[in-house]
């Protein structure tokens, strides 16, 4: 079953694509722990953290295109299931502080002393361990996704309703954590992380091998989602996505393929979420920002949805642009960014990936019809005289 799954999901371009994030899996670690800082080919850690960072967007890209290029559900609330990943994650690196922090309380984190919280809160038990967190990275996501699709596929709610109240889901979830008395840092968030399996957080080679780990999980995430949309379930997805009601009429159960895209998409993003956090330092409440959700759309539209490498593309092209772009001119890049929406609604509806494909396929057509009428066009063999 596993090898035909496998074999389903890798594709030419899916295996090209794979091969060169485990190439700079190896490669940009290597250079930047067996390269001196002074050579030419070295790679300084704060950039590792910053491409690790784009890996981590790059897989909640993927994680949407499963569900709006496949599914046709145009989610507006994926930073909800992100954010809520990198807080699992984040609530087990606070407990590894221990009575290293401010206040050196060995089980209460610091900004439950200065609330005077007396005791640790039910649901932060479970999370000194590493296996429980991991675990709640994909639950967590997952279970919230499971819920609110069932109720929301159930009553066929779709197109722009659907969008809205994903986005009213996540602003809800941006107001609860604001909050101090819900538990888990308020405005501030969690922070000032030590270690993570025991290793120094802040370490090269800490840092190195959380670059490692961001580009294998994408590999094995693009992998996941390539046999998902290749297989037989995927095609029903692609005709719920051109003509649910037609697909609801063959019998297909369409709210339950919503369903099930709809759940592994929030655990991927839950995975991003958790990569991010270790790597940037940091997990508050501006996570759930409705606008990075639409951030996220405009990622996979510039990328090309529906394709699964173009939102890989599109996430790493968008945010490397914001890095330098904010340098040079921050009070513009909003401005930017919407005139960057526009011209790809405009002029490159398929994305950048999409666009190519078309003209690939556009060009082989071209070159097929030239070759059957150049051999319309040659004159019939003679028969061979009879001797």
């Amino acid at each position: 079953m596993i090898s035909s799954f496998l074999a389903k999901a890798l594709g030419r371009n899916i295996v090209i694509a794979v091969a060169i994030l485990l190439a700079f899996a190896a490669l940009v670690p290597a250079l930047n722990l067996l390269t001196s800082p002074d050579h030419a080919l070295h790679v300084p850690t704060y950039m590792v953290s910053l491409f690790g960072k784009y890996l981590t967007y790059a897989l909640l890209a993927l994680a949407l295109d499963l569900v709006w290029g496949f599914c046709g559900i145009l989610s507006l609330g994926h930073a909800a299931f992100f954010a809520l990943g990198g807080y699992a994650m984040g609530m087990y690196l606070m407990r590894q502080i221990g009575a290293r922090g401010s206040y050196g309380n060995p089980l209460l984190p610091d900004f439950m002393v200065f609330l005077n919280w007396k005791e640790l809160p039910w649901f932060w038990y479970g999370f000194d361990m590493f296996w429980f967190a991991a675990l709640m990275v994909v639950v967590v996501p997952g279970l919230l996704a499971f819920v609110f699709g069932w109720f929301a596929f159930r009553s066929r709610v779709n197109g722009v309703y659907l969008s809205i109240i994903t986005q009213a889901m996540t602003f809800a979830l941006l107001l609860a954590f604001f909050r101090n008395d819900m538990g888990f840092g308020g405005n501030n968030g969690l922070t000032d992380f030590k270690d993570i399996l025991g290793f120094n957080i802040q370490a090269d080679g800490t840092r190195a091998v959380l670059f490692a780990a961001s580009a294998i999980a994408l590999a094995v995430s693009l992998i996941i989602t390539s046999g998902i949309v290749r297989s037989k379930y995927g095609k029903i997805l692609v005709g719920v996505r051109d003509a649910e009601s037609r697909t609801r009429f063959l019998g297909y159960r369409v709210e339950h393929m919503k369903l099930f895209a709809f759940v592994v998409s929030a655990m991927m993003a839950g995975v991003a979420g958790a990569l991010y956090v270790p790597q940037v330092g940091i997990i508050n409440p501006g996570e759930f920002d409705p606008a990075n959700s639409i951030e996220v759309v405009i990622w996979t539209a510039v990328g090309g949805r529906g394709t699964l490498i173009g939102p890989i593309i599109g996430a790493i092209l968008v945010n490397g642009g914001k890095s330098i772009f904010t340098a040079a001119f921050p009070e513009f890049w909003l401005f930017a960014l919407g005139g960057l929406f526009v011209f790809v609604t405009l002029f490159l509806p398929k994305g950048i990936v999409g666009t190519v494909q078309q003209y690939l396929a556009r060009r082989k057509e071209y070159r097929d019809a030239a070759d059957v009428e150049k051999n319309r066009s040659l004159p019939a063999a003679e028969p061979l005289a009879a001797e």
